[in-house]
């Protein structure tokens, strides 16, 4: 049962403060709101935040000054003060010559309520009291404050824990669209059949007087009488029109044919095409209009009647694939039978393919048709238009479109029809006028096609043959001008309507520019006044609006409707480079954009400007390079063309000159781009091997001496980019022995990022595999194994995992040696369980496998060690111990690798040896859990053993050999191996959780005392004669997983070598890449620029103004901002107020052991005794207090600034007694939880626990028990020592470092690094006894405080060598260190109580404690009430015993 009391509040001005039994007032001293904590603790993610609440609230607030009774302290280069050093092992502490500090007045720097005076209370001093330890002058200077700020992050929040180190995709090739042409196409015959017969009208065609009279732009009537070649002057205009469409075309005029000629030249046509594409063109206006069945005419051979041609027989001549273009009235009956004939054809096809299954067939499915009018309508006849419109819109769309604009324009104009075509300049120059008009239509003509039509459709007829793509971009055309002529052309494929589209207003601007100074130009061409054509503004504005659309950031991943414009503005010099830059940003975007990008056709663009030299183009040419290589790998082969990766080799080379600041950011990407080019593409690996290329690697891997400076993506693509060089490329592998690159990557192991390490990692197991195994290739290989193998301590289960997978290389190359291994660790498994006591326990005079003589006797083994000290034993040894991993994807892996060699192991001719050892470890292992005697006492915060009462009189430890490995280590108090891997080696089950650690068999005697002078019993933990919790009905709960994580199917057959994803994950990686030229326009900057899959330039959604995850980090904000201000008048009267009003109770369900509260959410997290389960409770909204019936022990977190999550919160949340969550810590069995902390909590919080057996875990969404997940598992102590008097797992959690400080059980405090994920230094503990209680400067983080068993107070100041970090001790308390807390906030005070009840203050540049409480009436000897928790408030001078 568990009851919450109410918080304190202000004590009416009439009602002095009640004092309250069991809580005492140490401090009666105001403290100031303007706090270190508040400084540094809204900012957001890994960016500062600058804070409007720098300065005091409160206008009169004075200067604090320093006390004149304080002893001053040095300061540091820091501002932290630095410690005068006691000698070590000094008994005393005092001073009698330093004068001990006065008594302490209540400030007058009030900014909250003040309560009244009392008339029996003295009157408050005018002295402004400072912090403790010397914190006063440095806490409280803006300067140093905003330091702090700007070095508070969140941790645990990368995309490594997010992921756990998986690619979001397996399948990379999977995001990528088939953006190229597979099946393309291409026209290579024309026949241009003219039915004209000039001088004689069809009988069916009514024509107005005067009449449209020009074919080709020839009038046929003029020429009548004194040129009898006008057919053959319009078939070769008609031609040349074409040819400025596709000059690669083979073109055939058929003017006036016959039948018999139109079939000969059709099968001709077809039978010289073969697959390919033939253009059918059909001006019939010299013949009669398409009959309704879709019959087309010509001429019999004296041209005395007319023949109609059936589209059957038409289809049947040419084939497929074919393009149709019919230019007569009643174009539309033509349209509407077509497919029906083809579908006639299709039939036939059937039939005689079920006749014979091997004929060899024409195809008529593949068609393109365009009509120039619909079925009843006929063609304009307006005479200021040429006869062929249709024909001209789709051949010479600059010249009708000029003609058009001029009739169409209301307004007056000077020009006639003919000045339009004097336009200066040729279609091909773009810098022309009329190429310039040319460049705009086909821009605006593809941007309306791309914005209209189904993307198939798009790539269909716009991007498969050069041909079919212009005839359908001058279409667009047609249907405008047609349109306004009273005609609609029909296609098929079926187009919308396109006549409407807001870009023809654009195209009309256009028009009207140039002509508006055509007159000059004109009046130049003659002679006159020279004239500098003005260019259009047409593509600077489109490059504008496509600047708008990047703004608003591409919302629903909508397409750009400016993207075919951007496209063609690559074209031109002048607006490349701003071009490029916009470019790069879309495809920032995501995968969908480079999609997008694809498909619109840049890749021969950007293929090509890797020829050029333009030297402020490289640097965002790297970045699009590395955009399209990160969705589509499967560009290597174009890069190997005209030699264009040599353009990313040069830029690799640190010599080589990038107009960008951060060249470097450049560089990782041109690394990234080499490596993709590598990668499985053995003409890539062939052209880029050099040992050039390896030393400019290796010379990235070094890391600069200015952190400022340093690249760690540069050095992870230097790694991934040496090994796809070298993967199955032996050639490669001895070229990197020769330049020592393997060596060079060993020394990675211990990088301070974590994705370094890893790609260090992939690269050494892509270097296993030379063919020749030689003595040579052997030892390099070995080496590499036995330098590595430091890894498996690594905090990152992301390098774990990659470890695992050089690990099963190494296994499957060397399978025979680990056969061997693996069958002598199962005779030592089977000789050490037979050598165990009655309990389970090894006889100690035996030894664990660890403990056991590096020599044998020969007469004492039968056999011997045919794999000692061989990297393959030690690296199984290594295995075994991964195989229980805490990380569940680690320890699976693990398993994979173990089971495959037992397996083999079977096969082998061992396996008739290894079987019956085998089912004797199983057998005995079952025998020692079965006859294993239960614990009469209950050791909470022991390790996790199995409890046994000691022996008195068992010698103590031997001193542990220099030579002892990390694996002995790890393995010290593990008993026996094989039985906690029995159920995954020999059955594959995982049922039932496997125990990490175990006791060793040698023990200390039973009480003996650290000091002679005191009673053993002080020495021990509090709990230690606790009774064992009756067993009752108990419900396991689940243990959370890693995110997808998905576990292996134990019917399946284990495989190796493990399969990496670390370099597909590596694509998908965020990383911040600035872009500046100071040579490049203001609006040419682009800033932030990144690579790989997702959106990189704009931030990230948490950092993006308006997205939801940004919301509610300024909703939290302001919550924590209202919190820490309303809070601030509670500190002056948290020590006078009672603290016993209930608000609340819950049942638990079992007896919870540790509670720690959320300092903002309304988060209560317990742990039970049981199997380390967690229940997540909503916690009161204001400032509370929480106490354990039955005089349980209280171990919490208790912050002044509470769990105040909504102000108009009620009590009732509370009474509600609502459990959130509640989970598993997937705890081996006999280990528990002993520490547990709230990460981030400024933000959005993590759950971290600390068990007995060494493990950390950090939990993401803890609060849901359906979404909470284990964001990372590790094992932060691997040497435990045994002892009677075991602490367990001792840890301090720094926010403001990103330091996790974990003891315990060990000789050593582990500084661990959160943001490297490796622990740092090891700072001796300078005591034989266990450290019971840990603390630091939570806002500075140098100074270290450690409680130990003994009763001694030790600091440790980081700042110095390791070895001599011991500046002071205090040796006050002679008994078990209960708890030992620095506040965060308040005063900082120091405070230590011991398990009598004494509670002391203390200073760190003091010698003796400045004040001591009797907390608890321990008695005299410590016969009386054992104080068995402290809490201290981190704010509020009140603590809690």
């Amino acid at each position: 049962m568990i009851a919450v009391t109410s918080p304190p509040s202000l004590p009416p001005p009439h009602q002095p403060p009640n004092k309250h039994e069991n809580v005492h007032q140490y401090v009666n001293a105001q403290i100031r709101q303007l706090s270190p904590e508040r400084f540094g603790r809204l900012s957001m993610g890994k960016t500062s935040v600058r804070q409007d609440s720098a300065q005091p609230a409160d206008p009169n607030l004075k200067p604090i000054r320093r006390a004149a009774t304080a002893a001053p302290g040095r300061l540091a280069a820091n501002g932290i003060p630095e410690i005068e050093h006691d000698e070590i092992g000094a008994t005393t502490g005092g001073d009698s010559r330093r004068p001990k500090p006065g008594a302490l007045a209540r400030s007058n720097t009030d900014v909250g309520l003040k309560r009244p005076t009392l008339p029996d209370e003295p009157a408050p001093t005018e002295d402004n009291w400072e912090l403790r330890h010397g914190y006063d002058e440095q806490y409280n200077s803006l300067e140093y404050l905003g330091q702090l700020r700007a070095k508070f992050w969140m941790y645990y929040n990368d995309k490594r824990h997010e992921t756990s180190g998986k690619p979001r995709n397996a399948n990379p090739s999977q995001n990528t669209s088939e953006w190229r042409m597979r099946d393309r196409l291409k026209t290579v015959s024309a026949a241009l059949t003219i039915c004209l017969n000039i001088g004689v009208d069809p009988p069916d065609v009514v024509k107005t007087n005067p009449t449209a009279k020009l074919e080709c732009w020839i009038d046929p009537t003029a020429a009548i009488g004194t040129n009898n070649k006008t057919m053959e002057q319009i078939g070769k205009k008609l031609q040349e029109q074409y040819e400025g469409l596709s000059i690669r075309v083979r073109y055939k005029q058929y003017l006036d044919p016959s039948v018999e000629e139109t079939k000969k030249f059709c099968t001709s046509l077809r039978r010289n095409a073969k697959d390919e594409r033939i253009l059918f063109h059909y001006n019939g206006h010299g013949v009669p209009l398409p009959t309704p069945s879709g019959e087309i005419w010509v001429f019999n051979r004296n041209y005395t009647q007319y023949i109609p041609v059936s589209l059957y027989d038409l289809q049947m001549w040419l084939g497929a694939p074919s393009l149709f273009v019919f230019d007569c009235s009643n174009a539309g009956n033509i349209i509407a039978n077509f497919d029906r004939f083809v579908a006639k054809h299709e039939e036939e096809n059937a039939e005689a393919r079920k006749n014979d299954p091997n004929v060899q067939l024409q195809t008529y499915g593949d068609n393109i048709q365009l009509a120039a009018c619909g079925k009843l309508e006929s063609l304009p006849t307006n005479p200021d238009l040429p006869a062929d419109l249709f024909t001209c819109c789709l051949t010479t769309p600059i010249d009708i479109s000029l003609r058009f604009f001029l009739l169409e324009n209301p307004l007056p104009c000077d020009l006639s029809l003919k000045d339009v075509t004097r336009i200066p300049g040729r279609l091909a120059e773009r810098r022309s006028p009329l190429g310039e008009l040319n460049w705009i239509f086909t821009a605006i003509t593809d941007t309306i096609a791309w914005n209209l039509l189904p993307r198939a459709t798009f790539k269909k007829l716009f991007r498969q043959d050069l041909m079919v793509a212009a005839l359908f971009r001058n279409f667009l055309l047609s249907e405008r001008i047609m349109r306004a002529n009273g005609c609609h052309p029909m296609s098929v494929p079926s187009l919308p309507e396109t006549q409407n589209h807001p870009l023809w207003q654009a195209w009309d601007l256009t028009i009207e520019m140039v002509l508006s100074q055509l007159p000059a130009m004109i009046v130049a061409e003659e002679g006159g006044p020279p004239y500098e054509y003005r260019h259009s503004d047409f593509f600077t504005e489109q490059l504008t609006a496509f600047e708008v659309y990047l703004s608003q950031g591409a919302p629903n991943q909508e397409a750009p409707s400016q993207l075919p414009i951007v496209l063609q503005v690559l074209l031109s010099q002048v607006h490349r480079l701003r071009a490029l830059i916009l470019l790069s940003r879309f495809l920032d975007m995501g995968a969908w954009a480079v999609n997008l990008a694809l498909t619109i056709g840049i890749f021969p663009y950007v293929l090509k400007l890797l020829q050029s030299a333009a030297f402020e183009l490289k640097p965002v040419m790297i970045f699009i390079w590395a955009r399209i290589l990160a969705v589509d790998g499967g560009c290597q082969a174009d890069l190997i063309k005209d030699n264009g990766y040599q353009y990313f080799l040069n830029m690799l080379n640190p010599n080589a000159q990038l107009p960008v600041p951060n060249a470097n950011e450049h560089r990782a990407m041109s690394a990234f781009i080499v490596a993709m080019f590598c990668r499985g593409f053995s003409q890539g690996q062939t052209v880029c091997l050099s040992p050039e290329l390896i030393d400019i690697c290796i010379g990235h891997l070094q890391v600069p001496d200015d952190e400022d400076s340093d690249n760690p993506l540069l050095r992870q693509w230097s790694c991934l980019c040496i090994s796809m060089l070298w993967e199955n490329f032996p050639e490669a592998k001895w070229v990197g022995i020769r330049c020592q690159a393997h060596q060079r990557l060993c020394e990675k192991a211990l990088d301070r990022i974590p994705e370094v390490r890893a790609a260090a990692l992939h690269a050494l197991t892509t270097f296993l595999g030379i063919p020749d195994m030689t003595a040579q290739v052997v030892h390099y290989e070995e080496s590499v194994a036995s330098t590595i193998m430091i890894m498996t301590n690594d905090g990152n289960s992301m390098v774990r995992r990659e470890l695992l997978v050089f690990f099963s290389t190494f296994v499957k190359r060397y399978r025979n040696k680990f056969l061997v291994a693996a069958f002598e660790q199962l005779a030592k498994e089977k000789e050490y369980l037979m050598q165990s006591d009655a309990n389970g326990n090894p006889n100690p005079q035996h030894g664990s496998l660890s403990r056991r003589p590096s020599r044998r006797n020969s007469q004492d083994s039968k056999t011997t060690s045919v794999s000692k000290d061989s990297v393959q034993s030690t690296m199984w040894m290594h295995l075994l111990i991964l195989s229980i991993d805490p990380h569940p994807e680690v320890g699976q892996d693990a398993k994979v690798v173990v089971d495959y060699i037992h397996e083999k192991l079977l096969e082998s001719p061992l396996g008739a040896r290894a079987q019956p050892l085998m089912d004797e470890i199983v057998r005995l292992s079952k025998l020692a859990g079965a006859t294993k005697s239960q614990p009469s006492s209950r050791q909470p915060s022991a390790a996790p053993t199995a409890r046994r009462t000691p022996v008195s009189g068992s010698p103590a430890p031997p001193v542990l050999p220099k030579n002892e490995s990390y694996l002995s280590m790890g393995m010290r108090r593990t008993a026996s191996m094989a039985a906690a891997l029995k159920h995954l080696t020999f059955g594959g089950a995982e049922q039932s959780t496997p125990p990490a650690v175990s006791t060793t068999p040698h023990q200390r005697v039973a009480g003996g005392p650290i000091r002679s002078r005191v009673p053993p019993e002080w020495s021990k933990p509090p709990d230690v004669h606790d009774p064992t919790p009756k067993p009752t009905t108990y419900v396991k709960a689940k243990a959370p997983k890693p995110r997808d994580f998905s576990k292996r199917d134990p019917t399946s057959a284990p495989s190796i070598p493990l399969k990496s994803g670390f370099f597909d994950w590596s694509i998908e990686v965020l990383h911040f890449i600035e872009f500046k030229a100071d040579h490049i326009p203001k609006d040419h900057d682009l800033t932030n620029l990144q690579y790989y899959r997702e959106p990189q330039m704009r931030p990230v959604d948490s950092e993006e103004p308006g997205s939801d995850d940004y919301n509610q980090k300024l909703w939290r904000r302001g919550r924590n901002e209202k919190v820490l201000s309303s809070t601030q008048p509670l500190k002056g009267v948290a020590g006078t107020s009672k603290w016993d009003v209930p608000m609340g109770f819950f049942n638990n369900g079992t007896q919870p052991t540790k509670m720690y509260f959320h300092q903002f959410e309304n988060h209560l997290a317990i742990a039970d005794d049981r199997d380390s389960i967690w229940y997540i409770f909503p916690s009161p909204n204001s400032l509370f207090f929480a106490f354990l019936l039955q005089d349980h022990p209280v171990e919490g977190i208790y912050a002044l600034a509470g769990s105040l999550i909504f102000v108009m919160h009620s009590i009732w949340d509370w009474e509600k007694s609502t459990r959130l969550s509640r989970f598993s810590n997937a705890n081996p069995p006999g280990s528990r939880i002993n520490e547990a902390r709230f990460i981030n909590e400024d933000d959005q919080a993590l759950l971290l626990t600390g068990s007995s057996d060494g493990i950390v875990r950090i939990f993401r969404n803890y609060e849901s028990e359906s979404t909470v997940e284990l964001v990372s598992a590790f094992r932060a102590l691997t040497n435990l020592v045994d002892s009677t008097k075991n602490a367990g797992l001792v840890l301090d959690w720094q926010q403001g470092q990103g330091r996790l400080l974990v003891t315990g059980d060990v000789k050593v405090i582990r500084v661990w690094s959160a943001a490297k994920e490796i622990y740092e230094v090891e700072i001796p503990t300078r005591s034989s006894s266990p450290l019971t209680s840990l603390t630091a400067d939570a806002v500075a983080g140098a100074v270290v405080i450690a409680g130990y068993g003994d009763g001694a107070v030790r600091v440790f100041d980081q700042r110095i060598r390791a070895q001599m970090a011991m500046v002071r001790v205090w040796r006050k308390q002679n008994q078990w260190i209960t708890n030992v807390h620095m506040q965060r906030g308040g005063l900082r005070e120091l405070v230590s109580g011991c398990r009598n009840g004494e509670v002391k203050l203390w200073d760190l540049r003091w010698k003796d404690e400045i004040k001591t409480i009797k907390a608890v009436d321990g008695g005299a000897g410590g016969g009386g009430v054992t104080m068995r928790g402290l809490s201290v408030h981190e704010h509020a001078p009140v603590f809690a015993a």
